[in-house]
């Protein structure tokens, strides 16, 4: 199995819930390398005992940094249980990040539901599949 580089990102919010699927699935998360923004990477390996490469938070450039990450070729995917429901002052930098996603054909999953759809599905993990990235 090869390993992917996985990003975890949550809001306030919804910091709880990235925390229960990510218990929920850890035996998946154990396979991956991780990098979160700082509040929610910090919570993470707190609770789980995973090894976490926290960035700074969200506020302070986390989300940019992580955006970094994909436009440099190095994040295979995201997890970012955002709160469509309480504007944060960096919302242009989620807006900029969800982009880049887009642009680099990065699998985003912004709920539990989707997160769950992508870490069951048989391409998860797989070396099987290859995602087509633009040229670098």
């Amino acid at each position: 199995m090869s390993k992917y580089t996985v990003a975890l990102v949550a809001h306030d919010h919804k910091k709880p819930d990235l925390l229960a699927w990510v218990k929920t699935h850890l035996s998946v998360m154990q396979k991956c390398d991780l990098v979160a923004t700082g509040t929610t990477g910090s919570m993470i390996e707190e609770k789980t005992g995973l090894s976490v490469d926290c960035l700074k938070s969200g506020p302070l450039g986390g989300d940019q940094q992580i955006g970094a990450l994909i436009a440099e070729g190095k994040l295979d995917m995201l997890f970012f249980f955002w709160d469509p429901l309480n504007a944060a002052p960096h919302d242009p930098d989620v807006k900029a990040l969800l982009r880049l996603c887009s642009v680099w054909n990065i699998p985003v999953a912004c709920n539990k539901a989707t997160a769950d759809l992508i870490v069951t599905s048989p391409l998860f993990l797989s070396d099987d599949y290859q995602a087509e990235r633009p040229a670098l």
